[in-house]
């Protein structure tokens, strides 16, 4: 059984850095492409990074390009999200997810983290 646990998350000065974890169990993931997704109240859970399994390659959406970074560690069998100047568009619960083709698209995901809270002040 696959457990995928997010931590790291909540609340961060709008211009500050946070950094998420999310641990792999049960299986080693090492070998899986990556991702991080987020969904704030009201709206769809939409793509925020992704990273493939060597971690030789990222992909970013816009908003966050240059603020952002994914990184993993194979030998922890971890993934991070650091969140460098958070703005007021960041708040959201924000999940991991693995196995799965280098997508955009939440569906294409096998496994999935519980989601962890980050909430920006102004």
């Amino acid at each position: 059984q696959v457990q995928l646990v997010e931590s790291g998350g909540g609340l961060v000065q709008a211009g500050g850095s946070l950094r998420l974890s999310c641990a792999a169990s049960g299986r080693t993931l090492s070998s899986t492409n990556k991702a991080w997704f987020r969904q704030a109240p009201g709206r769809e859970r939409e793509f925020v990074a992704a990273i493939n399994w060597s971690g030789g390659l990222t992909y970013y959406t816009d908003s966050v390009k240059g603020r952002f970074t994914i990184s993993r560690d194979n030998a922890k069998n971890t993934l991070y999200l650091q969140m460098n100047s958070p703005n007021p568009e960041d708040p959201a619960v924000y999940y991991c997810a693995a196995d799965g083709p280098i997508s955009r698209n939440y569906v294409d995901y096998n496994y999935w983290g519980q989601g962890t809270q980050v909430t920006v002040s102004s």
